[in-house]
């Protein structure tokens, strides 16, 4: 019988999914369900497959990802609240052969820091922006955001939300010095794919010198929403999407080309 078996053979396994060598190996800070991560992920991912770690900055706003500059196995920096893309500017213009990042959040973005991306887009600051948006603030204890919708309920707005939210990806898309403004969404792996090949865009646009570029990324944030993580990514496409469609609102012709 034992002149029978077979001798074991050894398979090779291919690797099909691995940590990006731009994403560094520290433990999270963010709550559990946050898509923070996702966003964080494929930033790394589309930073090795340009081959651009080594001459990215990152500069990281005031808010829930306040830390982001400590994931990332890259030059980076903190920039006063809302001030990222005044920063960002600087760096840029002094050191223009680098990629400069500014990722930040609704609050960051759309609240304290409105003028400052306003004005950075406006001018054609050769910059790349990622904008994680989750209609709340976060980091200090869920109170309205400029992006919050109407009618939700927060600890600033218990009984709803007044106005509309900011559509910033719309705004900045009038404006001439935008190259390339995209609206994305991070609640599926469908819309994943869609952001990761929009970020790799975004950093094309800048390394062609083509203008201002902007990805929004519409976010997860289960323990302000008051949700859990599964219940958080449905909430994103029934009432996060219709107030914030995904799509593209500026892509200059140059674009196209990449």
């Amino acid at each position: 019988m034992t002149d029978l078996l077979l001798e074991p053979t050894t398979v090779p396994m291919e690797t099909v999914y691995c940590m990006p060598q731009a994403l560094g190996s520290q433990p999270t800070h963010y709550c559990p369900g946050c898509t923070h991560g996702v966003a964080h992920r494929l930033l790394a991912e589309a930073l090795d497959e340009l081959n651009l770690r080594e001459r990215a900055i990152l500069v990281a706003p005031v808010g829930c990802a306040v830390f982001a500059y400590q994931y990332f196995e890259m030059d980076g920096c903190e920039a006063p609240h809302g001030r990222a893309p005044a920063m960002a500017t600087g760096i840029k213009r002094v050191q223009p052969e680098n990629i400069v990042i500014t990722y930040q959040g609704d609050g960051d973005l759309a609240s304290i820091g409105a003028g400052e991306i306003l004005h950075a887009a406006a001018r054609g600051e050769a910059i790349t922006v990622i904008f994680v948006n989750n209609a709340i603030y976060g980091m200090t204890g869920g109170q309205v955001a400029p992006t919050s919708l109407t009618g939700q309920r927060t600890v600033s707005s218990p009984f709803g939300r007044e106005g509309v939210p900011l559509q910033m990806s719309e705004l900045l898309s009038v404006l001439p010095g935008a190259a390339y403004i995209v609206r994305r969404s991070l609640h599926n792996p469908a819309n994943i794919r869609k952001a990761k090949k929009a970020i790799l865009t975004a950093l094309k646009v800048q390394q062609a010198g083509l203008g201002f570029g902007m990805v929004e990324l519409l976010s997860s944030c289960p323990t302000n929403w008051g949700l859990t993580p599964p219940q958080a990514l449905q909430w994103i496409e029934t009432n996060m999407l219709p107030a914030f469609p995904v799509g593209d609102y500026k892509v200059l012709d140059a674009v196209k080309e990449l």
